[in-house]
């Protein structure tokens, strides 16, 4: 499966952020997401790229539209069960199956009729919010600085640690086998990103809770 972007919800207004500037990547283009009430700082890699997302407006984030989302819910992660992590994979057909149950999200900063497939995990919150885009196909080009001071590239692994039951929960069993995504039972929310299959060895890996 393809690995589009992962998102992170921040409480601390994006700063997290600055401690990845601090390890020596390069921050690439953020933007405000009209409508949704958020805002994010992203990091660009070969195959991916990795977003510091947080609320700026609680009006349109709790609006009729974007309830929907339960992005609100995510973003009180510090207070509820909530997973603060999302996931985010190119639309191909092997991802069918996952989202045949999913929720449409039409996002006020999209044109209209371009829709989010989207898994909101309300039954499971421990579980990362995740979608897909909206094209189906390659992921669009960009412009985007890759090249970091750290030497690190590529992505080869997201594991999501969770406190439930990973064995009989329908959305996980889906990325069995997969190498690159992984489900990990714990008793916390942690997020471990594997960089360029641990060559630098402890300079490619990337812990979030």
């Amino acid at each position: 499966m393809v690995i589009d972007h992962i998102f992170i919800i921040s409480n601390d207004i994006g700063k997290e952020a600055d401690d990845l500037v601090n390890f020596s990547f390069i921050e690439g283009s953020g933007r405000i997401h009209p409508g949704q009430g958020t805002i994010n700082r992203k990091f660009y890699f070969a195959n991916f790229f990795l977003e510091i997302l947080w609320v700026v407006d609680e009006k349109e984030i709790q609006s009729e539209v974007t309830s929907i989302t339960k992005l609100w819910e995510r973003s009180q992660f510090f207070k509820n069960e909530y997973s603060p992590f999302g996931l985010c994979v190119a639309n191909k057909s092997s991802t069918d199956k996952l989202f045949e149950k999913g929720e449409i999200y039409q996002p006020n900063y999209f044109p209209k009729g371009v829709l989010l497939d989207i898994i909101t995990n309300e039954e499971y919150p421990k579980l990362p919010w995740t979608f897909r885009l909206p094209n189906i196909g390659e992921i669009k080009t960009h412009y985007e600085p890759i090249e970091h001071s750290n030497g690190i590239n590529s992505l080869t692994q997201a594991e999501f640690e969770i406190n439930i039951q990973t064995k009989e929960n329908r959305f996980i069993i889906f990325f069995d086998g997969l190498e690159n995504i992984g489900f990990k039972q714990s008793n916390r929310a942690h997020l471990t990103l594997e960089f360029d299959h641990k060559i630098l060895n402890n300079n490619t890996i990337l812990l979030f809770e």
